[in-house]
């Protein structure tokens, strides 16, 4: 079976689509918001040779269902628990980048025993400040908005603007790739349903309104990597400068010049980076066997 041709499994009578390749200890990527496994499907390669690599579309994105319901991180975290469960998983290096970096924070919060290791890309929970396009799908008003920003004919404009910009020699960054493709996937009612949820779960229009500042300080002894873009536009920097003081011995690496997906930016510095972490930090369980989830 190819590796990158994702699975499906019914969690909670929804279905869940995935990537699962390779053997060995496990590492769980988690996208972000508009994200699905294909912000992360150039790094399966990469790892699968030696680690065991699980990459779920999140509920409400992707392949996956969009059902009406909870749309919280808390929520998304018990799926992924669930998740692993089912493939008879115990404990992960977990990556999140962006509401994946939020949900994973609170992942290693409700299930610390599960967790070897935690990266955190472009993170949110770690600040208020968020881009202001975001904050503006939690207005009053944005589901009547959306599906006209989102219609065929605003899209399709859109789709010819952008090939009459290549002609002329303009190359998209992957911000504004990933922005489209994005915006792309809200053409249809559930698609929204499901993204606007998620965004009011953590945000208002004032920013971030859930953090996982309270509960950093409890890391200690969980090896972290904090990755960010010097030119983040989404979520700033200097969320990873609070991270570093919050969280004692966390790893922050800056790519310069990458924006809010420095995995996608500088993939190859990106992957020996996140090689390097998991090769030269002890299992979070070794260090505290506390943290050891019980024999399943």
């Amino acid at each position: 079976m190819d590796p990158l041709v994702p699975q499906r499994l019914a969690l909670h009578g929804h279905e869940l689509s995935f990537i699962d390749s390779g053997e060995g200890d496990a590492v769980l990527f988690v996208h972000g918001l508009l994200g699905s496994h294909t912000n992360w499907a150039h790094l399966v390669d990469e790892l699968d040779d030696d680690h065991r690599v699980v990459v779920p579309d999140l509920f409400g994105h992707g392949a996956s269902a969009k059902p009406e319901g909870d749309y919280s991180i808390a929520s998304h975290a018990a799926t992924l628990r669930d998740l692993l469960d089912r493939l008879h998983i115990d404990r992960v290096t977990i990556v999140g980048h962006s509401l994946g970096g939020g949900i994973a924070l609170e992942f290693c919060y409700l299930f610390p025993e599960r967790v070897e290791r935690l990266a955190l890309v472009g993170s949110g929970g770690l600040g208020r400040e968020v881009s202001p396009a975001l904050r503006a799908a939690t207005l009053p008003g944005a589901e009547w908005v959306l599906p006209v920003i989102a219609s065929p004919w605003v899209r399709g404009r859109a789709a010819t603007v952008g090939r009459a910009l290549t002609r002329a020699g303009w190359r998209a960054s992957h911000d504004i790739r990933a922005a489209w493709e994005g915006f792309i996937s809200l053409s249809d009612a559930d698609s929204r349903r499901a993204f606007l949820a998620t965004t009011r779960a953590v945000l208002d229009p004032g920013g971030q309104r859930v953090t996982a500042s309270d509960y950093l300080p409890d890391l200690v002894g969980l090896p972290v990597l904090v990755v960010w873009g010097t030119r983040d536009y989404v979520i700033p920097p200097a969320h990873a400068a609070r991270a570093a003081e919050s969280i004692a011995g966390c790893r922050v690496v800056l790519f310069d010049g990458a924006g809010h997906f420095p995995h996608l930016d500088q993939p190859e510095r990106f992957a020996e980076v996140l090689r390097d972490f998991i090769a030269t930090t002890a299992h979070a369980d070794d260090l505290h066997p506390e943290r050891q989830a019980p024999a399943s």
